[in-house]
């Protein structure tokens, strides 16, 4: 079993990186299956209707040519629904968006600096946002 992740008592800042935490999320949010089937392309939605939480599938690793079993959704959304367009609007709510730009750039760590220059928000209200006691969306700072 994996040890808990401890709590950190150094404050972030707007250069502090930040990512999803699947595993944090899919421990502590029980509709986090959900949101990811709703965030997928209507074509994928239908696809994955049916499909059981945490279904996996294979993928192979373009680079390797390594054969991995992965998160279905997951990978779906990283590789092909955040290139359709409408994925991330000028409309969409800022955690939402917050969370489709890490899906889009395939969840490397972002500061709230750069996030700023993706969604048009200044970076400290995200940092006021992803850094309170709230986790949402499994939004937390890499390590």
């Amino acid at each position: 079993m994996d040890e808990p992740k401890p709590f950190s008592l150094i404050r972030p800042t707007v250069d502090t990186p930040y990512h999803i935490d699947f595993d944090w999320w899919k421990e502590h949010d029980n509709n986090w299956h959900v949101f990811l089937i709703s965030c997928l392309c209507a074509e994928h939605q239908a696809s994955f209707q049916n499909q059981s939480e945490g279904a996996l599938i294979d993928w192979v690793d373009p680079v390797t040519a390594e054969i991995r079993q992965v998160d279905g959704i997951q990978t779906t959304l990283i590789n092909h629904c955040v290139k359709e367009p409408g994925f991330l609007t000028a409309n969409t709510a800022m955690i939402d968006a917050i969370f489709r730009v890490f899906l889009s750039n395939g969840n490397h760590p972002m500061s709230p600096l750069e996030l700023s220059d993706k969604i048009g928000k200044s970076a400290d209200t995200i940092l006021k946002t992803i850094s309170g006691l709230q986790v949402y969306k499994g939004i937390r700072p890499a390590r």
